[in-house]
Formats: C-alpha cells, sequence, structure tokens
C-alpha cells in the first residue's frame, strides 16, 4: 500500500489567534503539547493589549536534547503570528564566546576604534523588520545562549528586567513589544545518560513521560549553576523538551515529506511530478532516521540521504517525465531505498493526430 506524501498528515484547525493558537502551533511543533501550551498565554497577553509595562512579553529558555524542537517552536510561533517562520531575530550565540565579541550585539561607543564600522545586531530597526502587518510582536532568539561570554548574561539583565538596552552611540532599544527566547543544551550531557540506555521506538516510547521530571530536574540544576540567581530570576519560564516518540516520529516525517513534495512543486512547477511512499518505505526512514541522540534532526538527514539525492540525480539524468510518479520502496538492501518511475500510473496524453 502506497500512498502520495502528505496525505496522512493530520490537519489542526485555527488560524493562529485566540483559542486557535495552541492548535495552530501544536500542528506545527510536534510533540511537545506542554510547551506550546506555556507559551501560548503570553501571546494572548499580547494580542488582548494585557502584557506588562516595562519588560519583555515573555522571557523562556528552552532546555532539552538537540533536535526536540526548541529552534522550530520560535520558527513555528513567527508562521502563525506573522505568516513567515523567517520573521525572527535570530542572534547565535556561538559567535559571541569570547568577551570582547558580546560589543558586537550593542557596537562601539562614540570615540572609540570601530565606532562606524561596527553595526550593533540588536537595535530598534531590526526589531521592529521582523514584526509583520498581521502582528506587531517581535521575536528574539538567541541560540545556545550557554556558549556566549559571561559579559552576555550581564548585558541581558537590563533587557530580561526592564525591557531596555543602551546602544554604544546612546541610543535605547524597546523590547516592551518582544518575547524573547534562549535555547540551550545544558545539561544534554546528563539527559542522554537518563534516556540511553536502549536506543529504538521502544525506549522512546518508555521514557518520553517517565522521564521528563528527571531531565527537568537536569536542566534546572544545570541552569543553576551555568547562570547567576539574578539571570535564572527574569526568567519567566524554563521549559524542558522531552524526547520524541514514534508517534511523534512519525507526524515528523509526514511533514517532512510533505515539505519534500511542496519544494518539488515550487521549483519544478511545470516539471514537477508527484512522490508516493510505500508503508514498508516509511517504516524504513523512521527506522534510520530515529535517534535518542540526534532527536528530529537525523530524520531530516535520512530524507535528504535517501530520497532527496536519488531523486535529484533521476532528474538530472532525465529519467523523470513531468506528472510521472516516482516510487519510494525498501528493496533487499538494507541501507538505501529503491526508487521507481510507475509507467501504470503516468498520466495518459493524447495521441499526436
Amino acid at each position: 500500500m502506497r500512498s502520495v506524501i502528505g496525505s496522512r498528515i493530520r490537519r489542526n484547525g485555527g488560524d493562529g489567534y485566540g483559542n486557535d493558537l495552541v492548535a495552530a502551533l501544536a500542528g506545527k511543533v510536534v510533540g511537545q503539547d506542554k510547551a506550546v501550551q506555556a507559551i501560548v498565554p503570553y501571546v494572548q497577553m499580547f494580542q488582548a493589549g494585557l502584557a506588562p509595562e516595562g519588560r519583555p512579553v515573555g522571557v523562556f529558555l528552552l532546555l532539552g536534547p538537540t533536535g526536540t524542537g526548541k529552534t522550530r517552536t520560535v520558527e513555528a510561533l513567527a508562521s502563525v503570528v506573522h505568516g513567515n517562520e523567517k520573521n525572527v531575530l535570530k542572534i547565535d550565540c556561538g559567535e559571541y564566546q569570547m568577551e570582547h565579541e558580546v560589543a558586537k550585539l550593542i557596537g562601539a561607543p562614540p570615540g572609540y576604534l570601530g565606532h562606524r564600522e561596527t553595526q550593533p545586531m540588536l537595535t530598534q530597526a531590526k526589531l521592529n523588520a521582523v514584526t509583520s502587518e498581521k502582528c506587531g510582536l517581535s521575536l528574539l532568539l538567541l541560540d545556545e545562549i550557554e556558549k556566549a561570554a559571561s559579559s552576555m548574561g550581564r548585558l541581558l539583565l537590563g533587557v530580561l528586567d526592564k525591557a531596555a538596552l543602551r546602544l554604544g552611540d546612546n541610543n535605547t532599544v524597546n523590547f516592551e513589544r518582544t518575547m524573547i527566547f534562549m535555547t540551550s543544551n545544558l545539561g544534554a550531557a546528563e539527559m542522554m545518560r537518563v534516556l540511553r540506555p536502549e536506543f529504538g521506538f521502544e525506549a522512546l516510547a518508555g521514557s518520553r513521560t517517565e522521564a521528563l521530571p528527571a531531565l527537568e530536574k537536569i536542566g534546572m540544576q544545570a541552569v543553576r549553576k551555568k547562570f547567576p540567581p539574578e539571570f535564572v530570576n527574569r526568567l519567566d519560564l524554563v521549559l524542558t523538551y522531552r524526547p520524541l516518540d514514534r508517534e511523534s516520529m512519525e507526524a515528523i516525517l509526514e511533514q517532512q515529506l510533505a515539505a519534500l513534495q511542496a519544494h518539488i512543486n515550487q521549483r519544478l512547477a511545470a516539471r514537477a511530478f508527484p512522490v508516493e511512499i510505500t508503508d514498508a518505505a516509511r517504516e524504513f526512514l523512521l527506522a534510520k532516521g530515529t535517534s535518542v541522540q540526534f532527536g528530529a534532526r537525523e530524520l531530516k538527514r535520512t530524507i535528504h540521504r535517501q530520497l532527496i539525492q536519488p531523486i535529484s540525480a533521476m532528474v538530472a539524468n532525465g529519467l523523470v517525465e513531468p506528472g510521472e510518479p516516482v516510487v519510494a520502496d525498501a528493496g533487499e538492501d538494507p541501507d538505501r531505498l529503491v526508487l521507481t518511475t510507475d509507467p501504470a500510473l503516468r498520466p495518459r496524453r493524447p495521441r499526436a493526430a
């Protein structure tokens, strides 16, 4: 049995506002309902005009193993409230590991070397640029915050407390209409020891619920060890993302396959074709792409190797006609899928007169 890509995705209703916001986000962030439900009230406070004055709309620290959807949550929220997941001001904290590099965030003050050449990363213009006509909420993502120099934490104290940041040129950035998300892998090694001792769907299914309290405890211990109390006290929520179970991985697989089909349709236009995946091929992708260590990222890499690259080779060699289905199935080789065109499903073309 086989089905066209994307046909199995569960569709959650909602336009992303009011009571539909949870459903809209849950449809994009798989397996993290607790985190989604915790973030939504802050968005609704902003939409209602009841967000607190003199501080950011919300400040969140997202913990958990890699590949569980921390960054995806912020992108999904941008997609829901702005219509575009790129409406996020992202700061890669790995680029600010040295103390002097943190100055790039605010720019050099007048009279200092590099004042005109160094453009600050956190400006009011850049925050405003990630809003939209639909919503005036800015989303700031500080990715892998634990990698930044300690001076970044001190710099952020004023932002988290009073929603204000003074730049090197003495201009002030206002964060009152901003939600601040920080992602971190703090405690990830200890979390892996809780999740590890076995791999596979059975281990995931058994650990997903039972291990969460232990993961939260590990995460909070690591946070308190890394950051000073005055920093931790300014966080609205510390959310620990749980490992993904089989049902979640199946849903993510369908999302990824649907995205692949949409990519083919968009990029090839009139030369596009449907890709069909058998049940055996789905099981193959799930088995190869399930990883406690790397989460959903391993599934994405597996789809890239097993589908995107072979399909690209077929197209480049002229082996696929426009509209002709490409069928992916499991074969005798345990390490790769078999991709073929199916003449029986080829659209009938009228004979030339």
